[in-house]
């Protein structure tokens, strides 16, 4: 029988590409996404030869939504395979300058939309005895990440949150694993929310590193979703954050305090 994936913030980047990768996988795939437009057109382009995916309107912040949709998805097909709960959006800006209304729209879409889709899906896949919830942090998950405070504080929530389930969920043979993707050249730095920072000046900072497509990743995660690793990262930028950190503290602050100066340059006041 084939398998069925459901993957939210699945129109664009990282989600698309996991989406393609999954369906040359010959898995049936849910692309879960508030985007409608560019969710029927992903889906007629997955369709073009057989039919391998569909699309279902989702905005990640609405727990009733996603309990829905992934139950209507369990009901129709008695299985649910994979669920990546990859929805998300990037901010930048000090902690100085948000507001509770800002960290109000990151929470709810890095770290609650996870938590709904990991709650509902965990219940089912608990049930059915297999299954694999995939959830999206960063390497912004794994370290210090000044001047994105709050989004680093969704993705460490993630990781906590993922690893945690990824050794309670063993005996009822759900596995459970976290993406940390570091720099993919996707729509979500030219999407994100700058505070009181020039956004241009940010953003060509940001695409001065080397940057991994979207495709490249989708495969590193799939294969580490394969041998079932609680976290799936590059491993040049792992092993180099891990060694950084941990033998060079002093490297590391060094680091850390520049990202904070070019940061500061592209303040707008």
């Amino acid at each position: 029988m084939r398998k069925v994936a459901i993957v939210t913030g699945g129109v664009s980047g990282i989600g698309k590409a996991i989406c393609k990768e999954l369906v040359d996988r010959h898995v049936f795939v849910f692309i879960a996404d508030i985007n409608k437009q560019d969710g029927h057109l992903l889906e007629a382009e997955l369709n073009k030869d057989t039919l391998n995916a569909r699309f279902v309107e989702l905005n990640v912040t609405d727990y009733k939504s996603v309990e829905h949709i992934i139950t209507n998805v369990y009901k129709e097909f008695q299985r649910l395979d994979y669920l990546f709960n990859n929805a998300g959006i990037a901010m930048y800006g000090e902690i100085y300058d948000m507001s509770i209304d800002k960290w109000q729209d990151i929470v709810a879409i890095n770290l609650w939309g996870v938590v709904y889709g990991t709650q509902v899906g965990y219940q089912i896949m608990k049930e059915q005895g297999f299954g694999h919830i995939i959830n999206t942090s960063s390497a912004a998950g794994l370290g210090p990440s000044p001047i994105s405070a709050a989004y680093s504080t969704t993705k460490h929530a993630v990781v906590g949150l993922t690893t945690s389930l990824h050794y309670e969920a063993e005996e009822y043979g759900v596995k459970v694993s976290t993406l940390c993707p570091t720099f993919v050249d996707t729509p979500i730095f030219d999407k994100a929310t700058a505070i009181n920072i020039d956004k241009t000046a940010m953003s060509k900072q940001l695409k001065k590193q080397k940057m991994m497509s979207p495709q490249q990743l989708a495969k590193i995660a799939l294969a580490g979703v394969h041998k079932n690793k609680p976290i799936i990262c590059p491993m040049p930028m792992r092993k180099t954050m891990d060694i950084v950190l941990t033998l060079f503290p002093s490297l590391h602050r060094v680091l850390m305090r520049m990202v904070c100066k070019v940061s500061r340059n592209a303040r707008l006041t």
